[in-house]
């Protein structure tokens, strides 16, 4: 690696990695990725990880191996303190790495609001520890209910994708499992997506939350809107309508906020959820020299929704960027294209959403096209990182060969 100006990524999802990628090639740059994981994997997946439906395997990608291709230092752990006079970040394993320019890419988490109980008694899938756990757990669940010849009852607080998804990939776990399926997810779970608002998947058209709703319903879940949780305990959820729902499987999938990482980035701007406040270049609005891109930063000139797609972009953005900022240029600011979401109910159902009012898919066809996009943007992603042809080879392998998850039936 060239010596040039120090720039240090906070960070390795998929916005950090992007600008990682992008700028560790670059002569005059000297970059260094830090991460609390040895591996990179696609956040959107994470529900997929926590139903056992995805293996690590092809999947998730050790940094060790993206920093020798891509040209910059990995290294594993989670900062403790950032001294923005001196230009260095402290982390858990004692070392000290000094910057010249410092990438915030750290993500974010659930958002348990302070309810009581959450934190203690709900389980979380913000990171791939969290799926990993969330699998071992389920799985230890569904073999003790069926022991006992009892239904596991699971209860998804949170109607966005997240929760959507989450509800219907164990589904699909259940029914694919050796010795299982859907018969028997029939008789085992007693499954509840609980949601504030009055519909699930707010972000998406209507139609597509009835459809939605209706998909859920068919698969025996019990979608319940207009229900607000103010407690949790080990038997379950408390709505402030004073019902309480039974849940010995509980999962906390409901709003977003920045990692708590942020907050040693004292005296800089932030909004209500953590997020960072930048300019259209992605600098931290009072250091120039502290950039933030992903689910913790917020652009305030035009709000952007923490998806995976922004930080990609913003990401790939850097990459351009900040060689311009370093030779003492001004970049073009980040213009974001929104290229619409896409929402995957396992193998069951799929939608797609092209713009606030046009939506597709459902149905047989066009719940298949639906599922092929968003698994497609994924593999998009993945090849930028493996390349093309590994890529392709590993999606053609999981297609022939489709994971078989192990619930210990």
């Amino acid at each position: 690696m060239s010596a040039g100006a120090r720039v240090l990524v906070l960070g390795g999802g998929v916005g950090g990695l992007e600008a990682a990628a992008a700028l560790g090639r670059r002569q005059n740059i000297s970059l260094t990725l830090v991460d609390r994981s040895p591996l990179h994997y696609w956040k959107p997946a994470l529900h997929e990880f926590a139903a056992g439906t995805m293996q690590h395997q092809g999947n998730c990608i050790p940094f060790k191996d993206t920093a020798v291709k891509f040209g910059f230092t990995f290294v594993q752990g989670s900062p403790v303190a950032v001294n923005r006079e001196n230009k260095t970040v402290s982390l858990d394993t004692g070392a000290t790495l000094p910057y010249d320019y410092l990438v915030v890419a750290l993500g974010s988490r659930a958002n348990d609001f302070g309810i009581p109980g959450i934190v203690d008694h709900c389980m979380f899938i913000d990171s791939l520890n969290d799926a990993d756990a969330l699998f071992a757990t389920f799985r230890e669940a569904v073999q003790k209910a069926r022991a006992a010849g009892e239904k596991l009852s699971v209860g998804i607080v949170g109607g966005g994708a997240t929760g959507v998804q989450l509800i219907a990939e164990l589904c699909k776990s259940i029914d694919d499992a050796r010795g299982l399926g859907p018969a028997v997810r029939k008789s085992l779970l007693n499954a509840v997506l609980i949601e504030t608002g009055p519909r699930i998947l707010p972000a998406f058209p209507e139609a597509v939350s009835t459809a939605a709703t209706q998909q859920l319903e068919k698969l025996g879940i019990s979608v319940r809107t207009e229900a607000m949780v103010v407690g949790a305990d080990e038997t379950g959820f408390s709505l402030k309508s004073g019902e309480h729902i039974p849940a010995s499987l509980r999962v906390w999938a409901a709003g977003v906020r920045a990692s708590d990482a942020t907050n040693l980035l004292e005296g800089l701007e932030r909004g209500r959820s953590g997020q960072l406040g930048v300019t259209t270049t992605l600098q931290t609005t009072q250091d120039p020299a502290v950039f933030a891109i992903g689910d913790c930063a917020r652009i305030d000139a035009a709000p952007i929704a923490p998806t995976a797609q922004a930080a990609r972009q913003q990401g790939q953005y850097l990459g351009r960027a900040l060689p311009e900022i370093i030779a003492g240029r001004t970049p073009a600011p980040f213009a974001y294209n929104d290229r619409g979401a896409v929402v995957a109910l396992g193998d069951y159902n799929g939608w797609g959403m092209l713009d606030a009012k046009r939506s597709f898919g459902g149905g047989l066809l066009s719940g298949l096209a639906a599922r092929l996009i968003h698994e497609g943007l994924y593999r998009q992603h993945l090849a930028g990182i493996l390349g093309v042809a590994p890529t392709a080879c590993s999606t053609v392998r999981e297609h022939l060969s489709p994971v078989k998850p192990d619930l210990g039936a």
